[in-house]
């Protein structure tokens, strides 16, 4: 059975506040943990203001803290924003205090512009070419230290965290495999390369002593909703979400509009509709036929879905009509 799993972004809503999206993240958390959800991830993202999740890992902990089972983790922390030997210290202080919960995704992606990438850096040497180094330094710090190791991790040698790569291209699917580490893909918001990343993961993936065998995470949209009208009306506030972010607009999470998708001129609706083939909107039949659609021409592991609705709700009953519709263990009423 396809695992299922929730990236949240901590979104704020227009009207709303970073305090409000924070603690609607916690709720959100204790709900879905109690729905049966595998992992719940935070995403770095900087310097957007309808977005809450900037500080990673102290958001993990958080999360974890106000929660007792689910595994959390970064979906993830972009590498080339932090030294390795930083994320190793933060990550192996969560995974000491939440022991055998505690995930770490990494992107080469900034997670934001090129202005904010140089403030967050400082550094202008740094290079997105120095991912997979600096991925195996990171390794290297979550082991167990080596005879005269002059640096460690403290805390963090010997969590041997989990670790895995994230990507919307070719490139994290060939790094994953060459690392024997497992793969999850940006489908939810770049699905073009999607089936061939999948099928060179798999075809390249080597055993490591993390991992036997490949294992895809795919990043899934969902809008659910009692019926597939409501569904879509949800919907469109992600929709707005997203082409502001393509205009360089930015801004926080609207409310709903009516046949928004109806207002973008073709180039607008076309990247749009392009989501459609990660997503699935409407009632629980037609979210149910979706995602066992899309489970089985793709052969995923496991389902990270993101689900950006404003009403906060709105959004918890969303993630409730998904378990339900998925059959996951714990699906009630919470």
């Amino acid at each position: 059975m396809t695992k299922l799993s929730v990236l949240d972004l901590a979104p704020v809503v227009e009207g709303g506040t970073p305090t409000e999206a924070l603690r609607h993240s916690l709720d959100l958390a204790r709900h879905v943990e109690a729905w049966g959800y595998t992992r719940y991830w935070i995403a770095e993202h900087h310097n957007i203001p309808g977005i809450a999740s900037s500080a990673t890992s102290v958001v993990i902990g958080y999360i974890a803290g106000g929660t007792s089972q689910i595994r959390v983790g970064a979906g993830g922390i972009m590498l080339p924003n932090h030294a390795p030997l930083l994320i190793a210290e933060q990550f192996g202080t969560l995974a000491s205090i939440y022991p055998d919960r505690i995930d770490l995704g990494l992107g080469r992606a900034p997670g934001t512009d090129q202005v904010t990438w140089q403030a967050l850096r400082r550094n202008a040497t740094a290079d997105v070419g120095d991912f997979p180094r600096d991925v195996v330094e990171l390794q290297h710090y979550l082991k167990d230290p080596q005879v005269g190791q002059k640096v460690v991790a403290t805390p963090g040698a010997g969590t041997n965290v989990p670790i895995w790569i994230l990507g919307s291209s070719l490139f994290g699917a060939q790094l994953a495999a060459m690392l024997g580490l497992p793969y999850a893909f940006a489908s939810h918001f770049a699905p073009a390369a999607m089936e061939k990343a999948i099928a060179l993961y798999r075809e390249k993936f080597e055993p490591s002593e993390q991992l036997q065998e490949p294992y895809v995470m795919l990043g899934y949209n969902v809008c659910a909703a009692e019926t597939d009208e409501e569904a879509q009306l949800l919907r469109s506030s992600s929709m707005q979400s997203f082409v502001n972010l393509r205009r360089g607009m930015p801004g926080k999470l609207p409310p709903p509009v009516e046949h928004y998708e109806y207002t973008l001129p073709a180039p607008e609706q076309a990247m749009v509709n392009e989501l459609s083939r990660c997503s699935a909107v409407g009632s629980p039949d037609s979210v149910r036929t979706q995602m066992n659609n899309f489970i089985e021409k793709n052969g995923a592991d496991e389902l990270i879905i993101v689900c950006s609705i404003y009403d906060h709700d709105a959004r918890l009953r969303s993630y409730q009509i998904t378990a339900q519709a998925m059959e996951l263990t714990g699906q009630g009423e919470g």
